[in-house]
C-alpha cells in the first residue's frame, strides 16, 4: 500500500508519557478521533487496528521507556485509508518481518500478522539523528 502520510487530509498527534497508561489512553483517543473523521468504530479494520496501535505503544512501554521517558502517536486518514505510528527516542530499530518463533518477536509478529492480513504496510523511520524511530502502519478501509 503506497499512500503520502503527507497527504491524507486528517492527523491527531499527541504526546504521552511512556508508562502503562499510555495504552488504554491512546486507544481511547483513537475511539474519539476516528469518528469525528467519519470512520466508523464498527468498520471491520477497526478492531484490529486498535489492537495494532495498542501493541505498538505498548512495545515502546516495554522496551524504550528507559531511554525515551516520552513517546508520541499520531493518527492520520483519508479516503480508504488509515494510518498510525509510534515515535520514541530508543534507538534501536525493530525488524518488522521477524519470523513468530524468532526470540522477542512477539508483539511484533502479531502486529505484522495484522497489518498484512488487513492489506497494509508497515516501515520503521528512524529519525535522523540516530537516536530514535517511528513505527508506521498503513491500513486500507
Amino acid at each position: 500500500m503506497s499512500t503520502r502520510l503527507e497527504a491524507l487530509p486528517h492527523r491527531h498527534v499527541f504526546t504521552l508519557p511512556a508508562q502503562p497508561s499510555a495504552v488504554r489512553t491512546a486507544r481511547e483517543a483513537a475511539e474519539r478521533v476516528l469518528p469525528e473523521w467519519g470512520i466508523s468504530l464498527r468498520h471491520p479494520a477497526v478492531d484490529p487496528a486498535l489492537l495494532i496501535l495498542c501493541e505498538l505503544v505498548a512495545n515502546s512501554v516495554r522496551h524504550a521507556a528507559v531511554l525515551s521517558p516520552k513517546m508520541t502517536v499520531i493518527y492520520a486518514a483519508g479516503a480508504g485509508c488509515l494510518a498510525f505510528a509510534v515515535h520514541d527516542r530508543h534507538p534501536y530499530q525493530p525488524p518488522l518481518y521477524a519470523s513468530v518463533t524468532d526470540a522477542g518477536a512477539g508483539g511484533l509478529a502479531t502486529v505484522m500478522e495484522l497489518t498484512l492480513g488487513l492489506g497494509g504496510s508497515a516501515v520503521v523511520r528512524g529519525d535522523a539523528d540516530g537516536q530514535g524511530k517511528s513505527i508506521w502502519i498503513t491500513l486500507p478501509l
